[in-house]
């Protein structure tokens, strides 16, 4: 049995160390002749589409481990015989709350446009918004939406929740368009899926009160970037994104260049806490499988 593992973070050398019987490739220097005895699979964080393909040219595969806490992108290249793992616990769900408030804060302060009064050393003095009293949205409310409601709620905010299940506290999607229209802060943190792809689309969109500000950390694709662009081209509202669809976001995008847009490179649980994290909780993955016993963070288990 061969583990495949990311160089980055030192997670194949951490494994190699403490797994001396195992046979430890590297993702993007092993050689084709040695994949073939590949059983585990630990995909690089944020990999391209081409570490999701090789999954299918890997005949042994027992386990592919994703480092995200996502893997909408991985789900479907994952045979059957094989589990799917995912990264929850790494720190992901801290550090997109974080951004999220971050975010949050920077647009309605305005700091991109101070950072570039900055650079042109003008000291220009503008009244800004502020969050206290903000009405804020959560679209999606597990561990995510959960952790950005405990970072928000010392700000003084008035919290509303929906989710794809409705419970005490948790509006259903069907809500969607109502809570929207009583929004100020619009935070998509709901997982991508099928019920979830285009969520936020034109209706939604249209529902928010004008200069209100749309953040999304969870996936590009659950807001429609038609639709948001358009709003956004009209300034009618204000947007800062972690996530676009596609990523990363074509140089022709009005997104890049519009004022009432704040970008970050999908950098929400890319944190050094998570870097620390990572080589150890892949260690103790391929100890498990090694030893047959059961894995944690199973998304998927096998089909036999």
């Amino acid at each position: 049995m061969s583990l495949l593992l990311p160089e980055a973070d030192g997670v194949a050398d951490y494994a190699a160390r403490r797994l001396p019987e195992a046979d430890v490739l590297r993702y993007g220097s092993a050689g084709h002749d040695r994949l073939a005895g590949v059983t585990f699979y630990c995909l690089p964080y944020m990999g391209s589409a081409a570490s999701v393909e090789l999954i299918g040219r890997l005949p042994r595969l027992a386990v592919v481990q994703s480092l995200s806490s996502g893997v909408d992108d991985v789900l479907a290249a994952v045979p059957p015989r094989a589990v799917l793992c995912n990264g929850h616990g790494l720190g992901h769900e801290d550090g997109t709350a974080e951004l999220a408030v971050t975010l949050i804060l920077a647009s309605l302060r305005q700091i991109p446009w101070f950072a570039a009064e900055q650079a042109r050393r003008a000291w220009s003095h503008v009244r800004t918004g502020t969050l206290a009293g903000q009405r804020v949205l959560l679209v999606g409310y597990g561990a995510i939406g959960a952790a950005i409601e405990q970072r928000l709620t010392p700000f003084g905010v008035h919290v509303s929740r929906v989710s794809r299940t409705a419970r005490p506290g948790v509006s259903g999607l069907a809500d969607l368009v109502a809570l929207a229209a009583a929004a100020d802060v619009l935070v998509v943190c709901i997982a991508l899926h099928p019920a979830t792809r285009g969520l936020v689309g034109r209706e939604v969109l249209a529902a928010l009160p004008d200069g209100a500000l749309v953040v999304n950390v969870a996936r590009g694709p659950v807001v429609d970037g038609a639709a948001l662009t358009g709003e956004l081209a009209s300034g009618r509202l204000r947007a800062a994104l972690d996530v676009t669809d596609p990523e990363p976001l074509p140089p022709g995008r009005p997104e890049w260049t519009l004022p009432n847009v704040l970008l970050t490179p999908h950098i929400g649980g890319d944190t050094m806490d998570f870097a620390r994290r990572a080589p150890v909780f892949v260690f103790e993955q391929a100890k498990r499988h090694l030893a047959g016993l059961p894995l944690a963070n199973v998304v998927r288990p096998a089909v036999s």
